[in-house]
């Protein structure tokens, strides 16, 4: 018997001032799936990563499958870089309330990406923009989770760390066996690693395999 889906969506709708953002979403995620979600600004990416971690209402159904726990890694986060903290301190700051912190398990998640564990002493003002972007899914992996959601895992990297970030998420997803679901614009290295695609703009056009959905939306028949 197939393995249920880690995630299933199903009519997701979700409003703001009585304005549809999204409607009619219905897709499902198997484990260890790597889903790109693409769509034009204004498309309603963000809100439907925001639906599915639960801090947007939404009518309509999100079933994560029982004891699945999430990381996130938000476009832009709400902390000025100049400020006087270091990784450590970041990662408490940013723990879920109640939690409990562990420095071993913080230096074990720098390693995972690539850091070494003295970088927690390390202000984050004195971090470069790829660093600080390891460092957030650092965070975001912290606790172990099943699937990772990552808006725009490139959009604050120069070109040269583009590629390089996403070889991170593939090699995460392997040895974590992790479930990645993002959002991109960078059509090219998703070629590389999506097993599915989920097209937006304010509704659903289009659930699929990459090189049938890639292939539609770079000859122009979708998203427009």
């Amino acid at each position: 018997m197939a393995e249920a889906p880690i995630l299933e969506v199903k009519n997701l709708r979700v409003e703001a001032g009585g304005i549809a953002i999204l409607s009619d979403v219905s897709f499902s995620v198997n484990k260890g799936e790597t889903v790109l979600v693409i769509g034009p600004n204004g498309s309603g990416k963000t809100t439907l990563f925001r639906a599915l971690i639960g801090v947007t209402p939404y009518t309509g159904e999100i079933t994560w499958a029982e004891g699945t726990a999430f990381g996130y890694v938000p476009q832009k986060i709400d902390l000025e870089r100049d400020l006087p903290i270091t990784v450590e301190e970041f990662f408490k700051l940013k723990s879920r309330k109640g939690a409990t912190f562990s420095e071993e398990a913080a230096e074990e998640a720098l390693r995972d990406v690539g850091l070494k564990p003295e970088d927690a002493g390390k202000g984050i003002s004195t971090l470069s923009s790829g660093e600080f972007q390891r460092v957030l899914i650092a965070w975001a992996i912290l606790r172990h989770p099943q699937v990772l959601l990552f808006d725009e895992p490139t959009a604050s990297i120069d070109i040269a760390g583009q590629a390089t970030i996403y070889e991170l998420l593939h090699e995460l997803q392997d040895s974590h066996g992790l479930t990645l679901i993002l959002i991109s614009h960078d059509l090219s290295i998703v070629y590389r690693y999506a097993t599915q695609v989920l097209c937006l703009n304010r509704r659903q056009i289009c659930y699929g395999a990459p090189r049938e959905v890639l292939g539609a939306v770079e000859a122009g028949l979708l998203l427009h």
